[in-house]
């Protein structure tokens, strides 16, 4: 039962800080933790209701700071807006990349690591060319060359997307790799 509140401490923190993080204007577009924390979460938390829980909230929590903030002009990007809701479906469905990691390793961390950005890069600036209207998506036309367009317009946050998904990746897997290894355990009797 103490390693339980000890998971559940930990997963509160770690969604508070990269709610946080998300948020922070220095940071490069695209260099955020919840692509990590979505396959984390997959890949570790058996109870699948909070498993996909946990990215969604620190997804939602983290716009609605952006809310915050730019309802007190102290940012130009929106926390809420129209169409929103494709990207926390995309959220919870790369909480599924997570539960194709059997055998939690490096090479099967890394594999979902390098995967997870991929299929968001696709399918969100599909969804942002497909959908959105106005403002989103700088109204590329609907057309093949638009779609590409789209794609383009998203390059510049994917390799930071990539990066930080790697890196945020192996800090948490390193780390509930080396909790698993190093906590306290009953004393053998002779």
């Amino acid at each position: 039962m103490k390693s339980n509140r000890a998971l559940i401490f930990s997963l509160i923190l770690i969604v508070l800080f990269a709610s946080i993080y998300r948020v922070i204007p220095s940071r490069p577009f695209g260099f955020a933790p919840q692509l990590a924390i979505a396959l984390f979460a997959g890949a570790v938390i058996k109870d699948r209701k909070w498993a996909f829980s946990l990215p969604i909230f620190s997804l939602f929590l983290s716009d609605l700071l952006y809310q915050l903030l730019f309802d007190k002009g102290q940012t130009d990007i929106w926390g809420f807006y129209e169409g929103q809701w494709q990207n926390y479906l995309l959220f919870a469905g790369l909480v599924a990349i997570g539960f194709f990691i059997k055998k939690i390793n490096v090479v099967n961390v890394l594999a979902g690591s390098l995967a997870a950005p991929i299929v968001y890069f696709l399918t969100s600036n599909f969804l942002v060319w497909a959908g959105w209207q106005g403002t989103r998506g700088y109204n590329r036309p609907k057309t093949w060359d638009g779609l590409l367009m789209c794609y383009a317009d998203g390059l510049p946050f994917f390799p930071w997307t990539v990066v930080s998904t790697v890196l945020f990746s192996a800090l948490l897997f390193g780390g509930y790799y080396l909790v698993g290894q190093f906590s306290v355990k009953p004393a053998l009797t002779r």
